[in-house]
């Protein structure tokens, strides 16, 4: 596994880093649980300074921290500077909140004579968190944020073409006054996720990525006893109802499907039309997807990136042809996309059958698959038959009928007349193949404190 940065666009190597030694991760575990014992005695409003600190210095230096994102992974350099402004809103979000949400809970009690009870919420020690490339900031601090908020410590091991992001994230947390060892940017290897995770003084694990890894460490961590989270990938729904706005439904289905390459887990990747609208919407996101430009992400009027990677893309080209092979109709869409960066041609999927393996894949990239339903019922149909159970969309006129369709499809979120977003001040996370816990808002912040019973009992009660 090499840690480099290798930019997408130009294919040029910029720079590589060494491996973590496990004589260095092991260091660097011991740091973590020093700084965690000092950490977790501050209070809500030291830590919360430190955290309102990040923020400010990542918008007074918002284009330089964007700018390693474009090179990095090729996001649009105006997506990258969202980014930006979004990870520093989740810091302010628990700046604001944590005291409040972690507040010890009085507990009703049968018999308040006999004494009373408290729920109370304490930090569990040092975490690990594995994160993926496509949003490499906002990954790290949706999980920081709330982790470091409520008290405790973390090691991270990110992507590996993503170094110099986990780099400047990890300098920028020291800038702000983070104490050392409580928060460490490792350049570790699979095997020293798991000589992690077996560590006693590691508590928990954090994962956001592919079915694959997800597998791998839920069991190293269910192994080793160690509490988990699991951010896996997703296959959104985007149903579209006969009362729809097609034309404003179409835009934000271009946009659903397209943002940050296509790379995204709650894009719009399954499209799903009832039938009597189904040649007209066609039609309108065709010529929607034809007019994205691909081009230099750097270049203000550049809308469609390049992928991560040449391989990622060389991949994503193979999953197209297996789909032909088993029988969907393929339609590439706009003009050719440049030679030089890591593009794939905007595709369109139709005629995906239930015997295609395709119709069960998560498209990581500019493919569109989309399916004609004969009616409400058949669309709801179509959204459920999916292994991933992560983000959803339903367009309609009639937002309260909207709202019963979304209850109806089997997912952890579900936006009416949007595409699935992520924002401060929400929760994130799935059900089936797209893992398990919650990320952001409080559920995010309980995810990995300890839920401590403490009682009081009057000793003369029972005698």
């Amino acid at each position: 596994m090499a840690y480099k940065t290798q930019n997408p666009y130009t294919g040029e190597v910029l720079k590589t880093f060494p491996e973590a030694t496990d004589a260095e991760v092991s260091v660097a575990i011991g740091k973590a649980h020093e700084a965690f014992l000092g950490w977790r005695t501050l209070s809500f409003a030291a830590r919360g300074k430190i955290l309102q600190q990040a923020a400010d210095l990542l918008r007074a230096s918002v284009d330089d921290y964007a700018r390693l994102l474009t090179l990095e992974m090729g996001k649009l350099f105006t997506e990258a500077k969202a980014e930006v402004e979004l990870s520093a809103k989740i810091f302010e979000y628990y700046v604001r909140n944590t005291e409040r949400l972690l507040q010890p809970e009085k507990l009703e009690v049968a018999d308040p004579a006999e004494g009373e009870a408290m729920l109370v919420c304490e930090p569990l020690g040092v975490l690990l968190a594995i994160e993926p490339w496509n949003f490499p900031y906002y990954q790290i601090t949706r999980i920081i944020a709330p982790q470091l908020s409520a008290g405790n410590t973390i090691l991270l091991k990110h992507a590996s073409n993503v170094p110099q992001s986990a780099a400047a994230f990890e300098r920028l947390m020291r800038e702000a006054g983070l104490p050392e060892g409580a928060f460490t940017n490792l350049y570790a290897t699979r095997s020293q996720v798991e000589m992690i995770i077996n560590d006693p003084r590691v508590h928990g694990v954090a994962l956001t990525g592919s079915e694959g890894a997800g597998a791998i460490v839920a069991a190293q961590a269910g192994k080793a006893l160690k509490k988990s989270t699991m951010e896996l990938g997703g296959a959104d729904a985007f149903v579209v109802l006969a009362d729809a706005d097609l034309e404003k439904t179409v835009r934000w289905a271009v946009f659903g499907r397209h943002w940050n390459g296509g790379q995204v887990c709650v894009s719009s990747k399954r499209m799903i039309i009832v039938d009597e609208i189904y040649d007209e919407f066609l039609a309108r996101y065709r010529e929607g997807v034809a007019a994205l430009k691909a081009g230099d992400p750097f270049d203000a009027q550049t809308t469609l990136a390049p992928l991560s990677s040449q391989g990622a893309a060389d991949e994503i080209r193979e999953k197209v042809k297996e789909a032909i092979a088993h029988g969907a109709k393929a339609e590439e869409v706009g003009p050719p996309v440049p030679n030089q960066g890591a593009f794939v041609q905007p595709v369109i999927l139709t005629d995906i059958g239930e015997d295609n393996p395709a119709r069960y894949w998560e498209f990581f990239g500019p493919v569109s698959m989309i399916f004609r339903a004969r009616d409400e019922a058949d669309a709801i149909r179509i959204a459920n038959d999916s292994p991933f159970g992560l983000g959803g969309s339903v367009f309609t006129r009639d937002t309260a009928h909207g709202v019963e369709v979304a209850r109806q499809i089997a997912t952890g979120m579900v936006y009416i007349n949007h595409p699935t977003k992520v924002e401060a001040d929400l929760p994130f996370g799935g059900i089936g193949r797209s893992g398990y816990g919650r990320e952001l808002l409080g559920l995010g912040l309980k995810e990995f404190v300890n839920h401590k019973l403490i009682g009081v009992v009057d000793i003369d009660a029972r005698f």
